[in-house]
C-alpha cells in the first residue's frame, strides 16, 4: 500500500524509528491552484521542506495538488513543477533522493470544479486512511486562487470537505484581503459564514521573512537595553522601505485594481510598523496577547491626510497598461507605482516620532529593511584619528532590521556599537564579522554588530511550517486586517484625485522621488522637471471656478482636504482677530463625523491658534456619558482638546450626564448650560458656530418637525433624534442665530441630494432646520465638498 511503502523506504534511509509512530495521526495537505506562478515557485518547495523537516516526527502526509485544468493536463503540469524541487546545501544527496522520491509518491493532482469533484476528494482521503488504517489528525487547505474563487472553494469545503470529528482543518488564504475596509468587510463576513476564527491563517509573507519575523523576539529579549530608549524621547525617526528595481510589466492588471499602497505599504509594511510600535506583551509567544497589543498600536495611529503621502509613477508605466490592458491612446492611469507615507502615532511612547513607509517599483535597487535612528546628543571634543570609532558617542546611532537584498544581500540585524551589545538566540542567529569595504547607511560594517541567520530560510517555507505546528501570531486575523483596512481607506479615498510624478525609473530618478517632513506633511524635495508635465493630466481640483454663493450666503468649495485646509485656516483667523479685539474668543462646536478631520487638522497644523484665549462649547449633545464614543464631547476630546493646550476651566461639555443620571429633566442640565452661556458669553452671541447638514436636513440636534429649539426664547433645550441615541441635547436655532459668525460643513457624496434640495428651498425650518440658519447680526459662510456640490 502507498503509505506503508513510502514509511518503509524512510525507514531504510534512518530517519523514521518506527512504523508505529505513523499512529499519531495523517495530515491531508490540499493545494488550491497547484499549477499557478505562486505554487510553482514558493509552495511546493515550501511544502517539500515541511516534509523533510517532520517525516521522522510522527505525522504521516499526502499531498494534493488541485486545479480547474483537468485530470491529464493538470497532472503533467504539477509533477513537471515537483520533479524540479531541490534539498537544502546541506542534505545529504542520498537522502535527499529518496526524500524526494516519496514526496512525489505521497502527492497526487485531482481537478476541483464542482461540489461533485470535493465530494469525490473527500471519499478518496478517508478511503486511504481506511486502507492505511489510519487516524486523520488534521487538514491543510492552501487557497493559492485568486479571491473572487474563495467563497464558492469555502462553500464546498464547509459542505462536502471537512475532516472528522476530533482533527482540525486550517484553511490558508492569499493576499489581496479586499480592496479597501468595505470590500475587506465583505470577504471576511462570507469566510466567517464557512469558518471559525482559529481556522483561518490569512498569509502575508513578509511576516516569514526572518529580518521581520525576529523584530518582536529581538525587543523582548533586549527589553533591558531598550526599555529606556525604545521611545519618543531617544528615536529620531523609523524608516521601512521596500525598494524594488523591476517594473509592473506583465502585471498591470492587478497593479490598475491594487497600486503600491495596496500592494506592499497596507499589509507587508503595516506588519512592521506594528511589530515596532505595539507594547511588548507580557508573553510574546501568546498570538491572543500579540494581537490585542496590535490592536491597541492601531488605534494609537493619527488618521492620513492628503499630505501625508507623495505618490509617483515611472513613465512607462501607462503605455504598459494600454499594452497590456488594450486601453486607447489617451488613456490616463491615476496608479501609484511609488509611495512614501508619513504616519504618526498618538500613544505616548511615541508621540511626535516620524514613521516613513515607503515602496516604489523601477528603482536604483533591490531592497528591504526596517531602520530605527536614534537622536545623538552626544558632542565629541578630540579627533576622530583619537577615538575608537567603533564605539564613538558621535556617530549615527541605529538598529536595522534588513530584510534581504541589496548591499548585505541577506537578511541581518544591525545594532551600532555605541548603543549595546545585543542578547541574540545562537541557535537561530549568529554573530559575524562583515567586509571592511561594505557600508551600510554610510557606516562600514564594523560599526555594528552584525547578526544573520544560522540557517536562511525562505519565507513560505517558514510560514508552511508554522501552519503546521498552529502557530497563529505568524498570521493576519480578521479583526487586525479590518483595522488596518480602517487606517489606510481614508487615505485611498483622498488620493485617489491626485497628480502623480513621474519617474524615468532606475538609476535616472537622482533626486526626483527624495521627500522631506515639514509641519507632520510630507512633500517632493526637488520640484517637477517641466519635461516630465503632461498637460492631460491635471485633475479637477486645478479648476476651482464654481458659483460663489449658496442660499444667497458665501460658499467656500474645494475637494474635502483643501476644503478642510481652508475651514482650518478661517477658524484661526476668526479666533486670531476676535482674541485681539476683546481678549477672548467663544467656539461652539458640532459633533458628528465630518468635523473629524477639522479636529485634526487644527490640532496638527495650526500652532499660532490662540488656544490659551479660546472657549470650546458645544452646538449639540448625545445624552450617553461624556466617555461613550457616541458622545460628541469624546470625538471633540479624542481628535482635538488632547492635542492642544486650552485651559481645562475654558472648556465647557454639556452637562447631559448629572447625578449619575442622563438627561433628566428635573437635573435641568439645559438650564445649567445657557446660565453657564448667559454668564461667561457676552450677549450669549458665540464668536463662531459650526454646524453640520444631517441627509433630512436637520443641523446641531435640531430634527424636522421638531416640537424644541426651532423658536421661541429657549437657548437650550432636549430633543428626541429619529435614530439612536434618541434623547439630545442642542443650542436652539434662535441661539445659534445669535452668533456672530456661523459656518457650515457639508462632506461626501451622501450629502448631495440635500445639499441640492437645500440650495432651492426657502426659510422653512419646520421642513428642513438647516434652512432657519440665518445670524441676524453676524456672516454665514457653507463650506461644501464637491462631492457634495456637484455628486
Amino acid at each position: 500500500k502507498m503509505l506503508r511503502i513510502v514509511l518503509g523506504a524512510v525507514l531504510f534511509v534512518g530517519t523514521f524509528p518506527s512504523l508505529a509512530d505513523a499512529s499519531q495521526g495523517h495530515i491531508s495537505v490540499v493545494l488550491l491552484g497547484a499549477t499557478g506562478d505562486l505554487a510553482k515557485k514558493y509552495l511546493w518547495q515550501g511544502l517539500f521542506q515541511l516534509y523533510m523537516d517532520q517525516v521522522s516526527n510522527g505525522h504521516s502526509f499526502t499531498f494534493h495538488g488541485a486545479a480547474l485544468t483537468a485530470l491529464e493536463p493538470g497532472q503533467k503540469l504539477m509533477f513537471d513543477v515537483l520533479k524540479k524541487l531541490a534539498c537544502p546545501p546541506d542534505e545529504s544527496p542520498n537522502r535527499c533522493a529518496v526524500l524526494k522520491d516519496q514526496f512525489l509518491k505521497l502527492s497526487q493532482y485531482h481537478q476541483l470544479k464542482t461540489a461533485e469533484n470535493y465530494t469525490v476528494l473527500n471519499r478518496e482521503i478517508e478511503m486511504l486512511l481506511r486502507q492505511e488504517g489510519l487516524k486523520e489528525a488534521g487538514r491543510i487547505f492552501y487557497f493559492s486562487v485568486p479571491p473572487f474563487a474563495y467563497t464558492d472553494i469555502a462553500r464546498h469545503i464547509n459542505s462536502s470537505c471537512r475532516p472528522p470529528p476530533g482533527a482540525w482543518l486550517r484553511v490558508v488564504l492569499e493576499k489581496p484581503f479586499g480592496h479597501d475596509l468595505e470590500s475587506a468587510q465583505q470577504l471576511a463576513a462570507e469566510l466567517r459564514s464557512f469558518f471559525r476564527e482559529e481556522e483561518m491563517y490569512r498569509v502575508d509573507h513578509y511576516l516569514g521573512k526572518q529580518a521581520i519575523a525576529h523584530i518582536l523576539p529581538f525587543r523582548d529579549q533586549n527589553r533591558q537595553f531598550l526599555d529606556p530608549i525604545w521611545n519618543r524621547h531617544h528615536v529620531e525617526r523609523v524608516e521601512i522601505v521596500l525598494k524594488e528595481t523591476v517594473d509592473a510589466k506583465g502585471r498591470t492588471s492587478f497593479y490598475e485594481q491594487y497600486g503600491v499602497i495596496r500592494d506592499v505599504l497596507q499589509n507587508h509594511l503595516t506588519e512592521a510598523l506594528m511589530f515596532l510600535t505595539m507594547e511588548l506583551p507580557a508573553n510574546v509567544s501568546r498570538a491572543e496577547e500579540v494581537l490585542q497589543c496590535k490592536l491597541q498600536a492601531f488605534q494609537s495611529l493619527q488618521g492620513l491626510e492628503k499630505n501625508s503621502a507623495v505618490l509617483g509613477q515611472y513613465q512607462a508605466y501607462a503605455s504598459q497598461v494600454q499594452e497590456e490592458l488594450q486601453k486607447a491612446q489617451d488613456y490616463i492611469s491615476t496608479t501609484p507605482t511609488f509611495a512614501g507615507v508619513l504616519i504618526h502615532s498618538n500613544s505616548l511612547r511615541w508621540e511626535g516620532v516620524p514613521f516613513l513607509l515607503t515602496s516604489g517599483k523601477a528603482l536604483d535597487e533591490r531592497v528591504g529593511y526596517v531602520r530605527v535612528l536614534f537622536k545623538n546628543r552626544a558632542y565629541c571634543t578630540q579627533s576622530e584619528t583619537l577615538r575608537d570609532a567603533g564605539h564613538s558617542q558621535c556617530k549615527a546611532k541605529q538598529i536595522i532590521f534588513y530584510i534581504g537584498h541589496g548591499a548585505l544581500n541577506t537578511p541581518a540585524v544591525l545594532i551600532s556599537r555605541n548603543l549595546f551589545k545585543p542578547v541574540m538566540p545562537e541557535g537561530s542567529w549568529r554573530e559575524t564579522v562583515g567586509q571592511p569595504d561594505l557600508h551600510v547607511f554610510g557606516q562600514p560594517l564594523s560599526d555594528y554588530y552584525v547578526y544573520t541567520p544560522v540557517k536562511e530560510r525562505d519565507a513560505y517555507s517558514v510560514l508552511i511550517s508554522n501552519i503546521y505546528h498552529g502557530r497563529k501570531d505568524f498570521f493576519i486575523t480578521t479583526e487586525s486586517l479590518l483595522a488596518s483596512w480602517g487606517f489606510w481607506t481614508p487615505l485611498l479615498d483622498r488620493i485617489s484625485h491626485r497628480s502623480l510624478r513621474l519617474y524615468p525609473g532606475g538609476v535616472e530618478n537622482q533626486h526626483l522621488l527624495d521627500f522631506e517632513m515639514v509641519s507632520g506633511e510630507v512633500a517632493f524635495t526637488l520640484a517637477e522637471p517641466v519635461e516630465l508635465l503632461n498637460p492631460s493630466r491635471l485633475m479637477p481640483n486645478d479648476y476651482r471656478t464654481i458659483q460663489s454663493k449658496f442660499r444667497q450666503s458665501r460658499l467656500v468649495s474645494a475637494w474635502s482636504e483643501d476644503l478642510i485646509s481652508q475651514l482650518a485656516s478661517d477658524i484661526e483667523k476668526a479666533a486670531s482677530r476676535t482674541v485681539a479685539h476683546s481678549g477672548q474668543f467663544h467656539l461652539a462646536l458640532s459633533g458628528g463625523s465630518s468635523p473629524v478631520v477639522l479636529f485634526q487638522r487644527l490640532a496638527r497644523h495650526h500652532y499660532a491658534f490662540p488656544w490659551k484665549h479660546t472657549h470650546i462649547w458645544l452646538v449639540d449633545e448625545r445624552c450617553v456619558p461624556l466617555t461613550d464614543t457616541e458622545s460628541n464631547f469624546f470625538s471633540v476630546h479624542n481628535h482635538l482638546l488632547q492635542s492642544v493646550r486650552v485651559p481645562y476651566f475654558n472648556v465647557h461639555p454639556m452637562p447631559v450626564h448629572l447625578n449619575q443620571r442622563l438627561c433628566v429633566e428635573e437635573d435641568r442640565g439645559t438650564e445649567l448650560y445657557a446660565k453657564e452661556i448667559m454668564t461667561l458669553v457676552a450677549n450669549a452671541s458665540f464668536d463662531l458656530v459650526l454646524l453640520g447638514v444631517g441627509t433630512d436636513g436637520h443641523t446641531a440636534s435640531l430634527f424636522p418637525r421638531s416640537e424644541n429649539g426651532l423658536e421661541g426664547s429657549q437657548t437650550v433645550v432636549m430633543t428626541e433624534s429619529p435614530v439612536k441615541p434618541h434623547q439630545r441635547m442642542s443650542l436652539s436655532l434662535p441661539l445659534i442665530n445669535k452668533a456672530r459668525q456661523v459656518f457650515v460643513l457639508v462632506l461626501g457624496k451622501g450629502k448631495h441630494e440635500i445639499t441640492t434640495l437645500l440650495s432651492r428651498v426657502g426659510h422653512e425650518p419646520r421642513k428642513w432646520p438647516v434652512s432657519g440658519v440665518s445670524p441676524s447680526s453676524g456672516q454665514l459662510v457653507w463650506y461644501v465638498d464637491y462631492e457634495a456640490l456637484l455628486g
